[in-house]
């Protein structure tokens, strides 16, 4: 069994993002695997155990961008790649979802893809999606829980208030969320294997296939209004003093 897990480099969550210049920048932060492309990671790794599986790690990204595949490698994925190339700088998702099922196609033999349910930065959630469609392969959504036998592939759906057991035979495509299980830490062999580990840079060139113009473009960026406030502390000799206090400010400034 062979599994392809999609994975982003994106911006540190704590990181202070700003707009200069009509461009995007986080300063110093580092770059970090997308939080969420963690659980899809630790889902193959899973799988892998259970399995048997070889399991590659897919990234965009700018040449040297390579800290989330080695986080992935050092995880216990066993090969990563690199796509890098100045004509995908400027991709939308559904540009990018042409480029990895290309790249998916150049592997061969892919049972099964993993995606996050969605990045940090733009977080719409739809490469997925728009993945399998250009694929033509069955697409399982925020799946809590994955059971393969023989070419079936049944996932748990984890909804807001239920759950769905729905199923596809391989290969498909499945995007993980959070109930899939906590990521693991890298192990110290894992680490010493991806700080060694020569990944290889796939450009446009050596990928075959179409490529669609993005459509989608960004026009403008701008940091949102800066927002004050003050703080008031309501103080009385008496709960019930305390709260009849709050309850005619709450009244005189319109809340309720």
């Amino acid at each position: 069994m062979k599994i392809v897990v999609c994975v982003k480099q994106v911006a540190d969550s704590e990181a202070n993002v700003l707009v200069e210049g009509n461009t995007i920048t986080w300063g110093e932060s580092p770059m970090v695997l997308n939080p969420f492309d963690e659980y899809a990671v630790e889902a193959a790794l899973q799988l892998k155990e259970k399995y048997d599986a070889e399991v590659i790690v897919l990234s965009i990204g700018e040449p040297g961008e390579t800290e989330a595949l080695k986080r992935s490698l050092a995880m216990g994925a066993d090969n990563a790649i690199l796509i890098s190339d100045p004509l995908f700088k400027a991709n939308d998702q559904r540009a990018t979802a042409s480029v990895i099922a290309n790249a998916i196609r150049k592997i061969g033999d892919v049972d099964i893809v993993l995606f996050g349910r969605q990045t940090l930065d733009f977080g719409s959630g739809i490469t997925p999606a728009q993945t399998a469609r250009i694929l033509n392969y069955p697409f399982l959504g925020l799946a809590g829980k994955i059971e393969i036998v023989e070419k079936k592939v049944t996932i748990d759906r984890i909804l807001e208030e239920s759950k769905q057991v729905v199923s596809a035979t391989a290969p498909v495509i499945i995007s993980v969320v959070q109930a899939i299980g906590e990521p693991r830490y890298p192990s110290f062999m894992g680490i010493r294997k991806a700080a060694k580990a020569e990944i290889p840079v796939w450009s446009h060139a050596e990928i075959s296939g179409a490529f669609p113009e993005p459509t989608v473009h960004s026009i403008k960026y701008e940091n949102p209004p800066k927002k004050s406030g003050k703080c008031e502390i309501i103080t009385g000799d008496t709960p019930e003093e305390i709260a009849k206090k709050a309850i005619a400010k709450v009244m005189a400034e319109k809340v309720l």
